[in-house]
């Protein structure tokens, strides 16, 4: 039996004791992951610049809390010296105490004079920056911060830049150990959300509308101290009252009656990490005790399709392989499948592979062709279509999220999936 939201109150812990978590997490991610994937992607020196209220996207995930933002201009400098030992510095203003040793002094110079020296003295061969054409994750470097960079390094340091989107992928994208044994909790939470939004505790059919539901999962989140990452979303498809298609601006019945399908798509950030749940339930007409046997049997469809799926998660793999392998199977199988599952970890549409989008089935150019790496985390999204004989062979859309992991090279979910229809009634 699933505890209702409320009963998870106590486990949000107080803003101080999630902010010794996190930065304990981003102490042992230092450490040991960019050593890791500095070495993996054979680059010298990683440069990540940011301006106040202009962050890179990459830079808020390496400083500490309560950082909230870059301070004036903000520089993390690592260092992989020959000897494969790390430097993590920083030249800014303002130092992060136990995490980047300070080294500048701004009575002494100017930043970026002391930013080429450092390098200068280092001489690496690759010097990583953030700019790519494909990830957003891997371009946070302004035009004129590049052009200030290009300027202090001269034409011969200048010659030795290089992209380093792989490293902001890697960065973000792997998760410890200890961020896995947290994350089922979050999934967990997740669930309990969805579970009482699509219960008579919070539905009254005939009065309640997709929106009050909507704000009822948002409110409920914000009450729990949990931040919403996206507005959640309820769509209703019933007998004769056809699921929209994405984006179509299709008008649609929002008062919630007997006999509707609904369906939620919700998410939210807790200890810096995301989830992405999307689930369906069946509003029982009066005199019924379970769902149509057509609504079941499609939601066994979008079971099947998550087993297909996760199946052809692994390691090395290209999301766009994935993506076909994945289609390919359950049109062997007669499914008539969508899939767009994207990464998770620090945000909800996560560093890593695209795997699909639901207007681009034949795979994502760029995107799709960065590869899975272990111990990383995805967000299973997907749907199927089926035809229900109870609504006369209506046409009616599965659309199921859950949250897995790919850890030692098996995939997981992190806390269960959705395998029956919540009843309401």
């Amino acid at each position: 039996m699933q505890q209702p939201i409320q009963a998870y109150a106590n486990k949000i812990l107080p803003l101080h004791q999630q902010q010794e978590i996190v930065n304990k997490w981003l102490s042992e991610r230092l450490k040991s992951l960019i050593p890791q994937i500095m070495g993996r992607e054979k680059v010298d020196i990683w440069l990540v610049i940011a301006r106040e209220y202009n962050e890179d996207p990459v830079v808020m995930t390496l400083l500490p809390r309560p950082a909230m933002s870059a301070r004036r201009r903000t520089i993390l400098l690592f260092a992989r010296n020959p000897d494969d030992s790390m430097e993590r510095l920083t030249v800014s203003r303002y130092g992060f105490e136990d995490f980047y040793k300070i080294a500048w002094n701004p009575d002494e110079e100017e930043q970026y004079e002391c930013l080429a020296r450092i390098i200068r003295e280092r001489d690496p061969q690759s010097i990583a920056i953030n700019f790519s054409e494909d990830f957003a994750f891997g371009d946070g470097l302004t035009h004129s911060e590049y052009n200030l960079l290009a300027a202090a390094l001269g034409e011969t340091y200048t010659a030795r830049l290089c992209s380093a989107e792989r490293l902001c992928l890697g960065w973000l994208e792997t998760r410890l150990p200890a961020e896995l044994d947290a994350y089922p909790s979050l999934v967990e939470m997740g669930h309990a959300l969805i579970a009482e939004a699509f219960s008579t505790c919070v539905i009254h059919p005939g009065i309640t509308t997709t929106d009050d539901l909507i704000w009822w999962m948002r409110q409920t989140m914000h009450d729990l101290g949990l931040q919403a990452w996206f507005q959640p979303n309820v769509e209703i498809q019933a007998q004769d009252n056809q699921f929209a298609d994405f984006y179509s601006g299709t008008e649609q019945r929002k008062v919630i009656l007997p006999g509707d399908l609904l369906w939620c798509d919700v998410g939210f950030y807790y200890l810096g990490l995301a989830t992405d749940q999307q689930q369906h339930a069946y509003v029982l007409k009066p005199g019924e005790t379970d769902a149509p046997a057509g609504l079941k049997a499609a939601l066994a469809d979008g079971n099947r399709l998550q087993n297909i799926h996760m199946e052809m998660m692994q390691i090395g793999k290209t999301g766009n392989q994935v993506l076909r392998d994945t289609l390919e199977k359950a049109c062997a199988e007669g499914i008539n499948a969508t899939v767009y599952s994207h990464p998770l970890g620090y945000h909800g549409h996560a560093a890593g592979p695209t795997i699909g989008l639901w207007d681009q089935q034949g795979g994502v150019p760029g995107r799709g062709d960065y590869e899975l790496f272990d111990h990383t985390c995805y967000s299973i999204e997907l749907n199927i279509k089926k035809t229900v004989p109870e609504w006369g062979n209506q046409e009616v859309r599965i659309a199921l999220e859950e949250d897995a992991v790919l850890a030692n090279g098996t995939m997981r979910w992190l806390s269960g999936r959705q395998t029956a229809l919540h009843l309401i009634g």
